[in-house]
């Protein structure tokens, strides 16, 4: 298990994370899984700074 996000995962549990964390941190998950990015799903869903 790397922690990874795939596309898979994204589709199923679409529901769940823009409900926990927005519609703009899917939307950041979705441009990371199309432009093929190697990163976490709390990477790429929280602004981190």
């Amino acid at each position: 298990m790397k922690g990874l996000i795939t596309t898979r995962h994204l589709i199923f549990n679409a529901r769940t994370i823009i409900a926990e964390f927005g519609f703009s941190a899917y939307l950041r998950c979705i441009k990371n899984a199309l432009m093929h990015r190697q990163t976490t799903f709390l990477d790429s869903a929280c602004r981190f700074k």
